[in-house]
């Protein structure tokens, strides 16, 4: 409801999705305020969420505000299309309710439908709370306006999707001072012909992802200043980029990424309570990767345990890997562990947090999972 609402007042042109569990009440609502006369909008019924994306990039291409919202297989089924939307630089907002992929079938939250299309030339956000996926939905569109980018929104299915918080809105007079309509740059007009994704020979294509790599890089500043226009508007928000708690002194980091990273600092404060020192860094942005805000937050630590909600299977977790590049080359190198927890939903509590914490200080591997059922596990290999 909360995104709906927001989304609302970002008044979007062109809206298409497809239901899938758990984002489907995200566009229920939206189309119900368009059916109800509350936004002006082309709301698109679509057969896929490939057409979904399809129709938003042949909006978004003519100059409109575009918007799609997806999750799981219907993110992967989008990955074409994405990296096509990516590749033209077309500025449209897509909310990701994170859940698993398939197989086996799960409904329920981690993070690898976003990890798998984390190459697709799209910017990243990730939200903790309700009121932080909401206020990035404003920025998402200042953002990718701005740099001529597309932007995902991430918020955790059902943890985030289906809970009930209070949540502040700004007024719509506030969005529109703060949200301008789009002026795009380059726009399909019949009156001024363009070509658009055009065949890119040997000699030409190479340049094509590099430039679209310099954008991603060159967004970080842009990312930071809407951040800081935002907070001086509406006086909320934190760190564009990461989020330390109790670092200070922290001889483990816990790193991660959305909802849980609330309960890693409960369990952090009764760490503290107990004379462990513990920290955590928790990333808001992970396209483009925000290098320098990494090392510097963790410039002191001893450990760092990455708490992965994704795997890449047959190597390890992905967040450790992109924190070791990040800080390769460091004048102090902390030991760095991937720790890999609720996949498919599975809880993670105050105690898995304390297990990593605990582990972190060994390292006696490079990728543990956490809080296995080995049961199952021995049933498995039978």
């Amino acid at each position: 409801m909360a995104i709906a609402e927001a989304v609302k007042r970002c008044r979007p042109n062109v809206i298409s999705a497809y239901p899938i569990t758990p984002q489907t009440h995200i566009v229920e609502d939206l189309a119900q305020m368009v059916a109800d006369g509350e936004l002006k909008a082309e709301f698109v019924n679509v057969e896929s969420e490939f057409s979904a994306a399809s129709v938003c990039l042949g909006a978004s291409a003519t100059g409109a505000r575009a918007y799609t919202a997806t999750t799981s297989q219907g993110l992967l089924l989008m990955a074409e299309v994405l990296f096509n939307i990516g590749g033209l630089r077309l500025p449209i907002v897509l909310t990701c309710a994170n859940r698993a992929v398939s197989s086996p079938l799960s409904i329920w939250n981690d993070h690898q439908d976003a990890m798998t299309v984390r190459d697709s030339g799209w910017i990243q956000l990730w939200a903790e709370d309700n009121q932080e996926a909401a206020d990035m939905h404003f920025q998402a569109f200042k953002i990718a306006e701005r740099v001529s980018l597309p932007v995902m929104v991430n918020m955790d299915g059902f943890v985030l999707t289906h809970a009930f918080e209070p949540v502040d809105m700004p007024e719509q007079e506030e969005i529109d001072a703060f949200l301008p309509p789009f002026q795009p740059k380059y726009r399909l007009d019949p009156a001024n012909p363009l070509t658009f994704g055009y065949l890119a020979e040997p000699d030409k294509y190479m340049e094509a992802r590099y430039i679209l790599h310099r954008a991603l890089d060159n967004a970080l500043p842009v990312i930071a200043d809407v951040a800081a226009e935002f907070k001086r508007k509406f006086g909320r928000g934190t760190d564009p980029f990461v989020e330390g708690y109790t670092l200070e002194d922290a001889e483990v980091v816990l790193v991660g990424m959305g909802s849980m990273m609330g309960t890693v600092k409960d369990a952090i404060d009764e760490m503290r309570e107990e004379g462990t020192k513990v920290g955590a860094l928790r990333l808001r942005t992970f396209r483009p990767f925000p290098k320098d805000a990494v090392r510097n937050a963790l410039r002191n630590a001893r450990s760092v345990a990455v708490m992965e909600r994704a795997i890449s299977l047959g190597n390890g977790g992905i967040l450790s890997n992109e924190l070791k590049e990040a800080l390769y080359g460091a004048k102090t190198m902390p030991n760095i562990g991937s720790f890999i927890v609720g996949l498919g939903g599975r809880d993670v509590t105050t105690d898995t947090v304390r297990k990593v914490a605990k582990d972190a200080a060994n390292m006696a591997h490079c990728t543990e999972f956490v809080d296995l059922r080995m049961e199952l596990i021995a049933e498995g290999d039978r």
